[in-house]
């Protein structure tokens, strides 16, 4: 559990300094994850797209570049109760919001990127055969003034079938996110 603490703080801490140094860096974020016998924790920072779609009665499609880093742990590895696995993941992923124009309020989100596993994945009878996942997320939030806004979100992990087993990973996922 230290190692997996350790790997939290450090993402959380290089999300942070990404999002001094770069200029176009709009928001920084944590979120926390759970599954069948795993859990996730996720630090990252997203780019706004300066694109709008689909503008009608105040709301519009908007976009943004989404980068993380995170770590999971499974505690059934091999399907052994009790047998931890720890793994990192990097991603990156673009993100379509429906919002207000105002950015305030409720709004809903989808996306799909590409992930790195640092290891392949094999916890209670759940195997990703390649380090490469697809990590496809559909997300409700509410931003609670022009600083804060918390979203919930479903996230499936897969390789597309790239290669067999494949059974997939599945998260439910709370996040915290401040805006610059």
């Amino acid at each position: 559990m230290h190692t997996f603490k350790m790997i939290a703080i450090a993402s959380a801490m290089l999300a942070m300094q990404s999002a001094q140094a770069a200029p176009d860096i709009n928001t920084v974020y944590t979120e926390f994850g759970t599954g069948s016998k795993v859990r996730m924790v996720r630090a990252g920072v997203t780019s706004d797209w300066n694109d709008r779609w689909f503008q009608s009665n105040g709301t519009s499609v908007r976009a943004y570049w989404d980068v993380s880093a995170g770590a999971w742990r499974g505690t059934q590895a091999r399907n052994i109760p009790g047998a931890h696995q720890n793994l990192m993941d990097v991603g990156l992923t673009p993100v379509f919001r429906f919002q207000r124009d105002d950015g305030q309020g409720f709004y809903a989100e989808a996306g799909i990127g590409a992930h790195l596993l640092s290891k392949k994945y094999d916890n209670n009878d759940d195997k990703l055969s390649t380090d490469f996942q697809f990590g496809d997320h559909v997300g409700v939030g509410y931003v609670f003034n022009r600083n804060w806004e918390v979203t919930a979100k479903y996230q499936h992990f897969s390789n597309g079938g790239i290669k067999k087993p494949n059974s997939g990973v599945d998260f439910g996922v709370v996040r915290l996110t401040y805006r610059f």
